[in-house]
């Protein structure tokens, strides 16, 4: 097969040649870059290695379904010869060891092992290093491209070339702010350092952590954390084979016609349905366009108060995108008054409360969680200090997911007027009582509160106390799974059962 790339129209041939004779140029000076880090101090190459190796292995893992990659290697090809799963399965990891991307990190890989020997590491920590990098680094690919095969997306469409750039975004974003926060003064900062050695104890930089690791023990738990992974994959990739070839593809021809959007880009279940036509709502519907917009200017404006009553600069700054995690998570409080009519094709075809809650949840986290992960880096920037980032991660998490599982009940429980499809988004209908006023109360009052803990930690770690940052993090993120996951259960079986109640709310409305 990679012979066969370099014939056929000699155009593309000629692309293809120059494409190889520019990647081995860049590979000769990224071995001998790599090479040069003996002559570095100790902690250099750590970070480095630790950094690059983590980029290469994510690049293997989201490379092949952001570029829309064609797997040569499909188990599904050699479907017409009756192989066993498992047999099959470990013969395609093995050949995805021969590939041009695979032999550019060996190389690489083999250049850094020549600095880490310079600098004392043995020679069996090296090894073990680059062969579990490199294995690492073929399962997340076999595993993605096995995943994309199941998805099987024959075309690149308007609306998934747009979820690929808001999460290259996600990405990249938040580390270019990072990077171009720090202060280079002839040494690694240590913010990066601490990126490291936190990346080191990741599945996509542990590999890459076990010959250049501080202490023996540093190292020993990369090591553990690389075979997991490893063994994880490996595990998946087995089992994705076996799915592939007793799986039969569905027809495609009526998923490529125009005009299907998101239908055609969300799995064919009654939850992707109603994902799919939610997030059309979302992204056409002005009164939705109008709540999103809203939400970040009036974070920014709420702050203007505190800065003027003399709160710091350096905490003010901190506040707004709590709020707007807050105000994110109230969104879908009321989501189902907004459907008018469309609500009775839900009920009338019998989907399921869970298929409903969680369909409606997808637009809002597609919409707020590249808003949250740009902002809060920019925001940690401004107050200077970077350790307080897992903190606010953890008090943002709370607030958001928090607020859609109270959302999923509360659009169930009490759902109030809205504007109709058409009018103003500013033209509120006239209400005969107070049931929406307090459904909104409530939803925001059971954030904060799952959410008081984790601000509690973070106010302490804004004080200096930076273990408190951590467990923000962990109490942060847990409180809102559980928030969320309870209030997804419970809105599914209130909505099963008002479901003739709800109909008649969306028919008089």
């Amino acid at each position: 097969m990679m012979g066969g790339a370099l014939r056929g129209d000699p155009r593309d041939v000629v692309r293809r040649g120059i494409g190889v004779v520019l990647l081995v140029a860049a590979t000769v000076v990224a071995a001998v870059s790599a090479a040069g880090l003996a002559d570095a101090d100790r902690l250099t190459t750590a970070v480095v290695t630790v950094l690059a190796g983590s980029a290469v292995t994510l690049g293997f893992a989201v490379g092949p379904p952001v570029t829309a990659s064609v797997d040569p290697l499909d188990p599904r090809r050699f479907a017409v010869v009756g192989p066993e799963p498992r047999p099959l399965a470990a013969a395609l990891a093995l050949a995805g060891f021969l590939s041009v991307p695979v032999l550019v990190v060996l190389v690489l890989g083999a250049s850094l092992a020549v600095a880490w020997g310079a600098q004392g590491a043995s020679a069996l920590a090296s090894i073990a290093s680059v062969v579990l990098g490199l294995t690492t680094c073929v399962l997340f690919a076999r595993v993605s491209m096995a995943l994309g095969a199941l998805v099987q997306r024959p075309r690149q469409s308007r609306e998934l070339m747009g979820v690929y750039l808001v999460a290259v975004l996600v990405i990249v974003v938040p580390v270019g702010v990072f990077l171009g926060s720090l202060e280079w003064r002839g040494a690694v900062p240590s913010q990066l350092a601490s990126a490291a050695e936190v990346l080191a104890w990741t599945p996509v930089g542990a590999s890459w952590g076990i010959a250049v690791a501080p202490s023996p023990g540093a190292a020993f738990g990369s090591l553990l954390v690389s075979l997991v992974t490893v063994v994880v994959l490996a595990l998946a990739w087995f089992a994705l084979v076996d799915r592939l070839l007793t799986t039969t593809p569905r027809p495609v021809a009526a998923r490529e016609r125009a005009g299907l959007g998101w239908f055609a880009i969300l799995p064919g279940t009654p939850g992707g349905a109603v994902a799919a036509r939610s997030l059309a709502y979302w992204l056409r519907d002005r009164r939705y366009i109008v709540n999103v917009v809203i939400v970040p200017v009036a974070a920014i404006v709420s702050t203007i108060p505190l800065l003027v009553a003399g709160v710091p600069f350096e905490v003010a700054v901190l506040l707004p995108v709590p709020i707007m995690a807050l105000f994110f998570g109230w969104l879908p409080h009321n989501d189902l008054a907004y459907d008018s009519t469309a609500l009775w094709m839900h009920i009338a075809s019998g989907v399921r409360g869970a298929s409903d809650r969680i369909g409606r949840l997808v637009p809002v986290i597609l919409i707020g969680v590249p808003i949250l992960a740009v902002t809060l880096p920019l925001a940690v920037v401004a107050h200077g200090r970077w350790a307080i980032l897992p903190a606010m991660i953890g008090v943002c998490a709370a607030l958001f997911l928090a607020g859609l599982g109270l959302s999923s009940i509360s659009s169930v429980v009490a759902p109030y007027a809205v504007s109709r499809p058409g009018d103003s988004p500013f033209q509120q209908p006239q209400r005969s009582g107070s049931g929406g006023v307090v459904a909104q109360g409530l939803v925001m009052v059971g954030a904060l509160l799952a959410a008081l803990p984790s601000i509690w930690l973070t106010w302490r770690a804004v004080g200096g106390e930076a273990i408190d940052a951590m467990l923000a993090l962990g109490v942060g993120i847990g409180a809102g799974l559980v928030v969320l996951v309870v209030g997804v259960a419970l809105g599914a079986a209130l909505f099963e059962r008002r479901a003739t109640r709800l109909m008649e709310f969306a028919e008089a409305t």
